[in-house]
């Protein structure tokens, strides 16, 4: 089945989600694979591909120089946070020669993760952009890789320009509690714009 075949509106009653599909995007190698396999409940369905050097061609190693595979079309998990809500998700592929796939993946989603590296947030410009454009309710949860520098959040807010009401989080994205808390994070991000008259849903 394709993915855009999957919908999870909301309940017209916040409170009473049943499913929704939520995808995890970024630049690449910030770690959208390590979160679904580290909170889904299921053995997640992955793309990875052992990189080789025609793909160097056309992937920038810099920041992740240890990196040797690759999503290549998307990554899928599910986890159940409640009696009442199930969250099925989706990782998008990061590298800009699969960004043609995104239009598809983020169809009938309630929200969005946008996960960030400090040491490469322009990496995270595309994605911030891409659900902007469209709409989608997202957050913003920067991977504390180890090493890493530590910012405040007013920093990271004007280095990724993103509105005030968009919530910015920091995340192991290695922890299965800490990836949790990211997702619950934007549930009750997309549950009080619905509340607040904000149109989210299906796009």
């Amino acid at each position: 089945m394709h993915s855009s075949d999957y919908r999870y509106p909301l309940d017209p009653d916040p409170t009473r989600i049943r499913a929704a599909k939520i995808v995890i995007a970024g630049g690449f190698g910030v770690g959208k694979t390590t979160m679904v396999g580290a909170v889904s409940e299921i053995e997640p369905l992955t793309t990875e591909a052992v990189m080789t050097s025609a793909g160097t061609e056309h992937d920038d190693l810099s920041g992740v120089p240890d990196k040797t595979t690759t999503t290549v079309a998307m990554d899928f998990g599910r986890i159940t946070i409640g009696p009442d809500l199930i969250l099925y998700l989706f990782g998008a592929p990061g590298q800009t020669r699969f960004w043609f796939m995104w239009d598809q993946l983020h169809r009938g989603a309630i929200g969005a993760v946008v996960l960030a590296d400090v040491r490469r947030l322009p990496d995270s410009f595309a994605s911030i952009d891409f659900f902007e454009n469209r709409q989608v309710p997202y957050l913003v949860a920067v991977n504390c890789f180890d090493g890493a520098p530590v910012y405040p959040e007013a920093d990271l807010r004007e280095a990724l320009t993103i509105p005030p009401h968009v919530p910015v989080l920091l995340c192991d994205a290695r922890d299965r509690e800490s990836a949790k808390a990211v997702l619950i994070g934007l549930v009750r991000h997309v549950i009080d714009l619905h509340q607040r008259g904000v149109p989210v849903g299906l796009r």
